[in-house]
């Protein structure tokens, strides 16, 4: 069985997650079509060896070929138009980079059996193999399932029942008025028991206008309540969770669930609309007072429409934040003159809201001119900046809008050079705002929802900075709209900052950093700043003697692993961030041919440095090492571009690696 196969099996809120993973860089219909193909090839090996992806990429085309042929015997001629012009931008966006194709490929599928992973444990939470706190969580959102539940059972308020006594009591007062004006007429007698008759069914009628009025009331109480608890702790929960997945901590969850929750919830309140609409047509035909409806009926529409316009003003979202195809690890950094993705989500399904709202993309919304910081670029978006949300965006049906087309432009006015202002242009914060409104029957919302803040630059060099700002700001603000975060940053608790680090490598390897790693790059940051990081030090300050700042060192590092050493690092055979110092203290003692590998220090580029034990001619032993940065790298070999004198052996269970 496929892992593809597989993965189609799963419940809608694992698929979303895998609808996210494919773009225009890679399609999801080539992953469709030649499934088996793609996950029988060894795309980690391609993505670190530029002859392997060189020959991969050209048997995927002919993969393709083969796939167009069946189209054609088929005589589908949509699908042969598609994988023609799947072949086409294949060829256009890796021909001269095939190695650029092997990583998207390669993170694609590891991507998809981490989702997998997800749904067995999902699966297993089921059936009560959970830790505690897993068990806390679920039990939260069933205790929040079940409010929603009992607002959806709640709403069915008996007005049919009120209808039917108002009519029976408006009926028998027109019989006897017009049995007063016949020429017999009624009896006294007969005249004061109808009276009585009237009088009872009145008091009855005011009583259930008065029992439907505390219902609505009573319901509205409640989808306060859960409505407060939707908005103010799970949505903004899971936004949490979005930033803390874009800087390549965990997984976000899917919104599916909320979106269950958000739907009931509304179409809760649109019925309160209609029955409010019916109340007010009984209080027309028959009023009194003091009349419970005439009484209520301002201050339960005014409240219900306030909670349904606060409702669907938070359930729009952007699901998936701005980025670059180019660049999928590296969301929020966008590149003038690149086209980058973005996508919008409605959280409330409404079957009558399907293609009614036109969304409308604007930049730096809320950077006025009285506001802006001297030197702050302007830009504009370039493709198609409005589009109609849709249920056909999505894979479950819910309402979304994707712009995959944008691309932005430097405004070239006088004066809006950044040298002019307090902040270099990585350090620039902007931002996507997304508008668009609802309208309905006596009912008019305006919504909008803002990107978290992004960095544009001119040039990829200016990436890792870039980078750096994109962490810096998702670890410490909540805030989308604190676009001048950068005039005065917050210091980072190295606590906090060490998890963060930590992500940048398992986000793209299979190994974060351990304890003993994160404890040598502490000692490295945090010089006597007791706990407490600048920004200054992380991204600015050149780090000891060196010419760089720390964050550069370490990218250096992840481009060198990412390119040369995966193997080797996923496997856990370099040991990479220790001081000279434990070093020394590590090998002391150890037999000649002993090593370990280390990241040097002194690298901005990234360089690996090997340390290994000899011995000497007066027989006592001694330690070299020799700085050297790598050229190639494959499964059990690396080759360095100045060759050590030794030839290295690491037995590592019963494989064994050779660096020559």
């Amino acid at each position: 069985m496929t892992q593809w196969y597989q993965l189609q099996q799963l419940d809608s809120k694992f698929l979303e997650q895998v609808h996210q993973l494919y773009d225009d860089s890679f399609p999801m219909e080539i992953r469709q079509y030649l499934a088996q193909w793609l996950e029988n090839q060894d795309w980690e090996h391609a993505a670190n060896n530029v002859s392997f992806a060189t020959v991969l990429f050209h048997d995927l085309l002919s993969q393709l070929d083969d796939q167009f042929s069946r189209f054609l015997i088929e005589n589908n001629f949509l699908l042969q138009h598609n994988i023609r012009k799947s072949k086409r931008n294949l060829q256009d966006n890796f021909q001269e980079d095939p190695i650029h194709m092997a990583m998207i490929i390669y993170n694609c599928l590891k991507e998809e059996r981490k989702i997998l992973n997800s749904a067995q444990l999902s699966n297993q939470m089921e059936v009560g193999s959970v830790q505690n706190t897993v068990i806390g969580m679920l039990d939260k959102q069933k205790e929040l399932d079940a409010k929603v539940k009992a607002v959806k059972n709640s709403v069915i308020v008996n007005i049919k029942t009120l209808e039917d006594v108002q009519d029976e009591y408006d009926f028998k007062c027109k019989t006897l008025q017009n049995r007063e004006h016949e020429p017999n007429g009624v009896s006294q007698e007969e005249y004061k028991k109808e009276q009585m008759n009237l009088k009872k069914m009145f008091l009855l009628l005011d009583i259930k206008r008065k029992e439907v009025v505390n219902k609505i009331i009573q319901l509205l109480n409640t989808t306060e309540h859960t409505q407060s608890a939707l908005i103010n702790e799970e949505l903004v929960e899971w936004k949490h969770r979005q930033q803390t997945a874009c800087i390549g901590g965990p997984p976000n969850a899917c919104l599916d669930q909320l979106q269950n929750w958000f739907t009931i919830v509304a179409e809760s309140l649109q019925q309160v609309r209609q029955q409010l609409k019916k109340l007010e047509e009984l209080e027309q035909k028959l009023t009194y007072d003091p009349d419970p409806i005439t009484k209520n009926k301002q201050v339960l529409q005014d409240r219900t429409h306030s909670l349904f316009k606060q409702l669907i003003q938070s359930s729009f979202v952007v699901e998936r934040q701005p980025c670059m195809p180019t660049h999928p690890q590296r969301p929020l950094v966008l590149k003038t003159g690149v086209q980058f993705t973005v996508k919008l989500r409605l959280l409330v399904k409404l079957q009558e809201l399907n293609y009614n709202l036109k969304v409308k993309v604007l930049f730096d919304k809320d950077v006025s001119e009285k506001n802006s910081v001297k030197g702050f670029r302007k830009f504009n978006i370039l493709g198609t900046n409005t589009k109609v949300m849709n249920m056909e965006e999505s894979t479950n049906g819910s309402l979304a809008a994707e712009f995959r087309h944008l691309q932005l432009k430097e405004q070239k006015n006088a004066g809006s050079r950044t040298n002019e202002g307090p902040l270099i242009v990585t350090e620039e914060l902007h931002s996507l705002s997304f508008e668009t409104q609802l309208c309905q029957p006596g009912l008019v919302i305006d919504l909008e929802t803002t990107s978290l803040p992004i960095v544009v630059i001119s040039n990829v060099s200016q990436l890792p900075s870039g980078w750096a700002s994109i962490l810096w700001f998702n670890m410490l603000s909540t805030d989308p709209k604190n676009l001048s975060f950068f005039l005065n940053p917050p210091y980072a608790k190295w606590s906090k900052l060490s998890e963060v680090l930590s992500w940048q490598f398992s986000s793209v390897t299979k190994r974060g950093l351990n304890a003993d790693q994160l404890s040598m790059l502490g000692e490295k940051l945090l010089g006597a700043h007791d706990g407490l990081i600048p920004w200054t030090r992380f991204c600015k300050e050149n780090i000891n003697d060196k010419n760089f700042p720390f964050w550069l060192w370490i990218e250096g590092i992840l481009e060198l692993i990412k390119k040369h050493l995966l193997c080797l690092w996923n496997d856990g055979c370099i040991m990479g961030f220790i001081s000279k110092e434990k070093e020394r203290a590590l090998l002391k003692d150890q037999s000649p041919g002993t090593f370990l590998l280390r990241f040097s220090e002194s690298s901005r580029e990234g360089a690996i440095t090997f340390t290994w034990v000899e011995g000497s001619q007066n027989g006592k032993e001694g330690s070299r090492s020799r700085h050297t940065a790598l050229q190639h790298c494959c499964t059990c070999k690396v080759v360095p571009v100045n060759r050590p004198v030794l030839s290295f052996y690491y037995t590592k269970g019963k494989k064994k690696i050779k660096l020559n």
